[in-house]
């Protein structure tokens, strides 16, 4: 198969590139990038005035398969993927079963292979059922197809455990992605706690929640001498402990949510429980922080933290429902509408915290748009104003604050492998 994309503005944030030309792709590689390719193609995609990136990656999905399929399943979940311009996600191992053995993690990567319409990159458990005790087979797992090893949803509440999960799994080259929250200072909070939390009169999450675990999983990372991650950092005071453990050179990395830097508690008046999610939404200080974080570096990527539920457990009393909002659909549009176009970051630096950062934290030989390189791609409008609509989205699940919103930033193709995936 060739295809011939004509006429957009290439951008590689890998190396810098960026400039209006062609990309020939034969057989899922790019062949070639340069101005005026005329070589004969299978399929010629007009590309002028757009985009043409690297691929998006997804380093924190829930795609809910084994055992929860009615919220999302693997065709699904990657079919929302391709549609707002991912084509590689890392799922999370919170499944039903949770994913922390070789035989589940072999069944993500074959069904995905089968149904799967985006490349899908397993994350196993750090401990046996997650329940934070024992540590999983975290070799088989790697030699299975895992690229890493969480707890998301929980978290690693032991530290000789955790410390153990970080020696452990640097010996086969793994990365522990740290769910940091103290179920203790949580308490049963529903929402961050503060001015909106007591108007509402619901329990509040302190800040110090997240805080503290991250301030101990870097103490342990600087120990060990090992890599961490922190997964989706909501607070400045969290922003603030990963900056100062860089600059130590702790080898540590962190990722957060377009929610994180878009939204904050007052989303959650009137009892939304589409504003429900953990960690919580912050106020506009952490918002602030978040931001000045991805703009210094010590945030390193933009995850979606895509989080489907069915309506039956959103339509609740907030207290009681579930957490979490989808949110492959809408990542790349709100990071352009509130990043780029409020010009905190340029459109280069955007991609590079949504496809080369998340590769190079996870080991994944993607993220690249270079000749010899895969040929997973995504073209987008950055400058077409559209509102964002929840019955369009691919995933079966439409828990999302943003449904209304105008945004910028549409996809208008997505290519894995050589071979289009959507198109609008």
């Amino acid at each position: 198969m060739k295809i011939l994309i004509k006429g957009g503005r290439v951008m590689n944030p890998a190396t810098g590139f960026d400039s209006v030309c062609d990309v020939y792709i034969i057989d899922g590689i790019v062949e070639k990038i340069g101005a005026d390719i005329t070589e004969q193609a299978d399929k010629a995609i007009d590309a002028t005035g757009k985009i043409v990136a690297p691929g998006l990656i997804d380093m924190h999905t829930h795609l809910r398969e084994p055992g929860q399929e009615y919220k999302e399943d693997i065709k699904s979940g990657t079919r929302a993927a391709a549609q707002g311009g991912f084509t590689s996600v890392a799922c999370m191992p919170n499944t039903s079963p949770v994913l922390d053995n070789a035989p589940l993690v072999e069944f993500v990567k074959n069904k995905a292979a089968k149904e799967g319409c985006v490349n899908v990159y397993p994350i196993g458990a750090v401990s046996k059922g997650q329940k934070g005790e024992q540590l999983a087979e975290i070799g088989d797992m790697k030699e299975a197809g895992a690229v890493a090893v969480s707890d998301d949803g929980r978290p690693v509440s032991n530290p000789v455990l955790m410390r153990h999960a970080m020696e452990y799994a640097d010996m086969f080259g793994m990365l522990v992605i740290s769910h940091c929250e103290d179920l203790n200072l949580v308490a049963g909070g529903s929402m961050n706690e503060g001015f909106v939390s007591t108007r509402l009169g619901l329990k509040g999450i302190p800040n110090a929640a997240e805080e503290v675990q991250i301030a101990r999983d870097v103490i342990l990372a600087k120990e060990t001498g090992k890599r961490l991650h922190i997964a989706h950092v909501s607070t400045a005071g969290g922003v603030e402990i990963i900056r100062q453990a860089k600059k130590q050179g702790i080898r540590v990395t962190a990722e957060t949510c377009p929610h994180y830097f878009t939204l904050t508690d007052e989303a959650v008046e009137g009892f939304d429980t589409n504003a429900k999610m953990n960690p919580p939404l912050r106020t506009q200080k952490d918002v602030d922080a978040v931001i000045e974080g991805l703009c210094d570096g010590t945030l390193d990527a933009i995850a979606t933290d895509h989080a489907p539920h069915h309506r039956d457990e959103k339509e609740v009393e907030f207290a009681v429902a579930a957490n979490g909002i989808v949110g492959l659909e809408t990542a790349l549009c709100l990071g352009i509408t509130h990043l780029v176009r409020k010009k905190y970051l340029t459109l280069s630096e955007l991609l590079a915290k949504m496809t080369c950062n998340p590769a190079d934290i996870l080991s994944l030989n993607k993220g690249k748009l270079e000749e010899k390189a895969d040929a997973d791609i995504v073209i987008f409008s950055d400058d077409e104003a559209y509102t964002v609509d929840k019955e369009t989205f691919a995933s079966k699940s439409k828990n999302t604050p943003y449904h209304g919103w105008e945004v910028y930033g549409r996809v208008e193709c997505t290519i894995v492998g050589g071979k289009v995936v959507y198109e609008r």
